[in-house]
């Protein structure tokens, strides 16, 4: 290229002084007169074309001595890099790298030929800048240095010739070089389970990961033998990615064989071919976290279920036994048809136990929770016990010497006991052992026990053991399910397991169950503990006030109630003991009536739950004006459900539905004695 713009300059220089010689012979063959007069301009002419032709003449063989000049030194350079055993690059005026040592090219691949901007170019946004600046830099200092991203700093110092040199400042720790006869596929030593599939889904080739991951897996075989399908067959829907008909997607599907239950997520993208490449990841835990999820899911809806239609049941079965009471005071004993009416009084009753039942698993039973010990409550239901596991089995009791009180429901607690020791008889029906045994816990971080999370904190507990045959892992985690039951039809309905553990999480409680089939149950209640100096005695029932009439009391009652049976079953109650009852059917109709500040109200007899505004919210906007009347709450839910997060009524009590005539009369009597003696 040096040569070729040579050889254009001379032929230029040369075109000059041919175009002079010319001039020349021209002047030279005019007359004599007509050279006389261009004699002059001529001369000068031919002076000027015959100085620039010499110029081009002289000027491209200075500039070819040069460029010899900048061989001669670039081949001793060369040279001289031979035995450099260092990373070195020889960069030209141009930016050209014109030479490189043995070991850059080892190391850095061929690079002669090609440009120094490139090099920057994989760690500086604008190469030619970045020269320009090394450039600048060199006119200050001797050297300076440069950083080529993966291929380290190098030290930048002028060439004599103009050019640059460039020399790796630490060259260990550039990449060996490779050697392809022993270069490894990276699909292979890659830790992520890859696969490659065919259109017909199947394996095409798979690496280390996979293997360990899929066990027996091998080339050619199809992938749905290894996993059940994403609710499609595998093959179309891989079929579809390699084709190009979907974009790649993720799946989780169950790997199929002996290891129990094992998910995979397998996300399917297409390759350059018609092929598709699938990583595989273990997605086991992930899909027992959803199972969870949805097991709370479904554990609360059915939770919000019973509680809604044990709240309606409580409605009719307080309809059905009040006025049963009210058919029960024209009959006596003697009357025939006493004893039917007492039929349904006692099947009402087993329906309301039945409520009460679907209540305790939703949580939203009513329950009168108080500081006992234990051992007295176990201790008093020895008896009944003994007889409820008959005398095959013998039951036994172990308690801690120190054991701490708990807050609990006595009646509840009671209840709960008796489920998990007639489970645990129905476990044995050849008979066995049934061991009791209480102690006191202290955890001082939380413990995971089963699929429940335990605070750190002081715990009593209570253990439940038998010798039956134990439970199978895959329904030991349905057991507190209501009315699944493992037992025949006819000899269970399936609430005992889902009452005790409503009844125990309501209490603040938590109860687990271990099981070994052929072995045995360990059903481990944990209930926080309390100190015995916060023991109180348990209230005694105040005793039932007599029945009065208006001419003794002067009482008026307003009774609002949604419900049109329970509301006439009500009134016709209250207005048997002498009181004058006025009725309501909504909250608003309540506080139409009380508008009249001339009308005088003893009582308020309300329901909790009603469309509109609730019991609560009509009560605290009456009582402003009226400040000492009495209130009486009414409700199939429990007392705490709709008094969370509000303060506490005044002068008010609680009845829970069903409730029977005497239950309504008497509570109403003990509310006027309270206004009485206030």
């Amino acid at each position: 290229m040096a040569f070729a713009g040579l050889t254009r300059q001379w032929m230029a220089a040369l075109l000059g002084m041919a175009m002079a010689i010319c001039a020349g012979f021209a002047i030279c063959s005019m007359n004599a007169r007509d050279r006389a007069a261009h004699e002059s301009a001529g001369l000068a002419l031919l002076g000027a074309v015959l100085g620039i032709g010499l110029l081009g003449l002289f000027l491209p063989m200075g500039r070819m001595a040069s460029t010899w000049q900048r061989r001669r030194a670039l081949a001793r350079l060369r040279q001289r890099l031979r035995t450099d055993p260092g990373v070195t690059l020889v960069i030209d005026r141009e930016g050209t790298i014109a030479a490189q040592t043995q070991r850059a090219r080892e190391q850095m691949g061929e690079l002669v030929g090609s440009q120094a901007g490139d090099l920057l170019g994989r760690s500086n946004a604008d190469p030619a800048a970045a020269l320009r600046d090394i450039a600048q830099l060199l006119l200050r200092n001797r050297e300076c240095r440069v950083d080529l991203a993966e291929a380290g700093v190098f030290l930048v110092r002028r060439d004599p010739e103009g050019g640059q040199i460039w020399t790796a400042a630490d060259p260990s720790h550039l990449p060996l070089p490779v050697d392809p006869a022993t270069q490894v596929d990276e699909f292979e030593t890659l830790p992520v389970p890859l696969l490659r599939l065919d259109a017909a889904a199947r394996i095409l080739r798979l690496n280390d990961a996979a293997r360990q991951l899929l066990g027996d897996a091998q080339p050619g075989q199809p992938l749905s033998v290894l996993l059940d399908g994403p609710g499609r067959e595998i093959g179309g829907w891989v079929s579809d990615i390699c084709f190009g008909r979907t974009v790649g997607g993720a799946e989780v599907l169950h790997l199929k064989g002996d290891g129990g239950d094992r998910f995979l997520q397998v996300s399917l993208t297409r390759g350059d071919g018609d092929y598709a490449t699938a990583v595989l990841s273990d997605a086991s835990a992930l899909k027992t976290l959803e199972a969870q999820f949805v097991q709370s899911q479904k554990m609360q809806a059915i939770g919000q279920l019973a509680g809604g239609i044990a709240h309606d049941f409580n409605n009719l079965l307080t309809a059905i036994t009040g006025h049963c009471d009210l058919l029960m005071l024209r009959h006596d004993k003697a009357d025939p048809d006493f004893a039917d009416l007492d039929q349904i009084s006692q099947n009402a009753n087993r329906a309301a136990a039945l409520v009460r039942q679907l209540l305790a698993f939703s949580r939203k039973q009513v329950l009168k929770p108080q500081i006992i010990d234990l051992r007295d409550t176990l201790s008093d239901l020895t008896h009944l016990l003994n007889r409820l596991v008959g005398e095959r089995v013998v039951l036994t009791f172990d308690h801690d010497p120190s054991l701490r009180m708990i807050r609990a429901d006595r009646r509840q607690l009671e209840q709960v006991i008796m489920n998990l020791v007639v489970n645990a008889r129905d476990a044995m029906p050849a008979g066995g052992d049934i061991a009791i045994r209480t102690d006191n816990m202290q955890l001082d971080q939380a413990t995971e026990v089963g699929r429940a999370r335990l605070p750190a904190g002081d715990y009593v507990r209570v253990e439940v053991h038998d010798q039956g045959c134990g439970i199978p892992p895959e329904e030991l985690t349905k057991i507190f399910e209501p009315f699944y039951t493992t037992k025949r039809t006819g000899e269970g309905t399936g609430l005992g397991l889902s009452t005790a553990y409503g009844i125990v999480k309501q209490t603040g409680g938590y109860i687990f169950c271990d099981s070994t089939p052929g072995v045995g149950s360990v059903f481990s209640l944990f209930f926080p503990a309390h100190d015995r100096s916060l023991a109180t005695e348990e209230p005694e029932e105040a005793p039932a006030q007599p029945l009065v009439t208006r001419a003794e009391a002067e009482a008026t009652v307003l009774l609002v109630e949604d419900e049109a049976p329970v509301r006439a079953f009500a009134s016709r109650a209250l207005k048997l003991q002498g009181y004058a009852v006025l009725e309501a059917a909504s909250a608003e109709d309540a506080l139409t009536l009380l508008s009249d500040q001339r009308l005088v109200v003893d009582v308020f007899v309300t329901d909790v739950v009603m469309p509109g505004m609730d019991g609560p919210a009509w009560v605290r906007s009456a009582l402003r004006d009226r400040p000492q009347t009495r209130v009486i709450f009414i409700s199939g839910y429990a007392e705490d459900v709709f008094a969370e997060g509000h303060a506490p009524v005044p002068n008010s009590a609680f009845l829970a539905k069903p409730f029977s005539l005497s239950d309504l009369t008497a509570l109403v009597g003990r509310q006027l004695a309270r206004e009485l003696e206030a």
